[in-house]
C-alpha cells in the first residue's frame, strides 16, 4: 500500500505541473491576443527606424484587440472583425502593424490573415492629404510627416527620372488623374459617419472601398453616374475608418502612394519596441538596438 500511496502522490503532483503549464499557455494565448505580440521585420521598406532582422513588440492595448474567426480567415472565407475597446488611439507618425488590405492586382480589399505589413500612419480618419513636391501635407496640421530626408531626395528628382517610383502611375493609376508620388492629391481620408459626392474622381479613389463595405462594385456608366445595385448615388456614406500609410524608405516601400487606404479593421496594433534584432545572415544579436523605442 505504501508504493500506491507515492504513485499518487506523484500522479497528483504531475497533474498539478499540468494544470500550472495549461494556465500558463492559456495566459500566453490571451496575452499574445490581446495585450502585446511580436513581429519579425524581414524587409528593408521601413529602414531607418527598422531594418531586418528586428524583432518588434506590437502594442494591441492602445486602439484595441481584434476578434474574428480565425479559422474561417485561414479558409480564406469572409469574416466579421470585431474590436474590443482600446485605451488611446492611433496617431500621426505611429509606426502600424497590419494585414495587407489587397488582393493580388490591388483591384479588390482583401483580408489575408497571414500577411502583415509595418508602415508609418500619415493621415488619419477625416484627414485631407496632398503630397507636393513630394512632401506629405495634411490639411491643418503643422508638423514634419514620415522620413522628410527621403522627401526631400524625391523632390530633387525630376519628372523625366528614369526612376519608376517618378515616372510611374501612383494610386488610383488613373493617366486623365495624373498623380504621382511627387504630386498627389487631395485626398481625403474617409471617416466614419463622412459623405462624399459620386463623381468621376471620387468613384476611382473610393470604389474599392465601397465595395468592400457594400460587398457590391460601385459601376461608373457612360453618362459619368455611379451606380450600386442598379441603384443611382450621388453621395455615399462610409461605415468604417480608414488610413494612409507608407514606408519610411520611400523610394522602395509598396504603400498607400500606390495600392491606397488602409482600413481600420486590418490593423493590429502600434509597433513600440525592438526587443531583439539580429543580423540577417549571421544571426548575431545587436545589442545597441535591443529594447529601443520605436520612433
Amino acid at each position: 500500500m505504501i508504493w500506491f500511496k507515492k504513485i499518487l502522490k506523484v500522479l497528483n503532483i504531475l497533474l498539478d505541473v499540468c494544470s500550472y503549464l495549461c494556465l500558463l499557455a492559456l495566459l500566453w494565448i490571451v496575452f499574445q491576443m490581446f495585450c502585446f505580440s511580436s513581429f519579425r521585420i524581414p524587409t528593408n521598406s521601413m529602414e531607418p527606424s527598422l531594418i531586418p532582422g528586428d524583432m518588434i513588440l506590437v502594442n494591441k492595448l492602445v486602439g484595441g484587440a481584434r476578434l474574428f474567426d480565425l479559422f474561417a480567415a485561414l479558409r480564406k472565407e469572409p469574416v466579421n472583425i470585431h474590436r474590443v475597446p482600446g485605451y488611446g488611439s492611433f496617431k500621426r507618425n505611429d509606426v502600424l502593424v497590419f494585414n495587407f488590405p489587397y488582393s493580388a492586382g490591388w483591384d479588390r480589399i482583401d483580408f489575408d490573415v497571414m500577411k502583415f505589413y509595418v508602415k508609418r500612419c500619415i493621415a488619419l480618419p477625416g484627414d485631407t492629404l496632398a503630397i507636393r513636391n513630394g512632401f506629405f501635407h495634411v490639411h491643418g496640421v503643422n508638423e514634419e510627416l514620415g522620413n522628410v530626408e527621403l522627401q526631400s531626395y524625391i523632390s530633387h528628382l525630376t519628372d523625366t527620372t528614369s526612376n519608376f517610383i517618378v515616372t510611374a502611375l501612383s494610386y488610383p493609376q488613373d493617366k486623365e488623374l495624373g498623380w504621382t508620388i511627387k504630386e498627389f492629391g487631395p485626398f481625403h481620408v474617409p471617416a466614419k459617419g463622412q459623405r462624399v459626392e459620386m463623381n468621376r474622381t471620387n468613384w476611382l479613389l473610393y470604389r474599392r472601398l465601397i465595395h468592400w463595405e457594400q460587398k457590391e462594385q460601385p459601376l461608373l456608366k457612360e453618362n459619368g453616374r455611379v451606380y450600386l445595385r442598379d441603384s443611382l448615388i450621388t453621395a455615399y456614406c462610409f461605415e468604417q475608418n480608414y488610413y494612409f500609410m507608407a514606408g519610411d524608405k520611400l523610394t522602395d516601400s509598396q504603400d498607400s502612394r500606390y495600392w491606397g487606404l488602409l482600413p481600420e479593421e486590418f490593423i493590429a496594433g502600434r509597433a513600440d519596441y525592438i526587443w531583439l534584432s539580429k543580423e540577417r545572415y549571421t544571426k548575431e544579436i545587436r545589442w545597441d538596438r535591443f529594447m529601443k523605442k520605436i520612433r
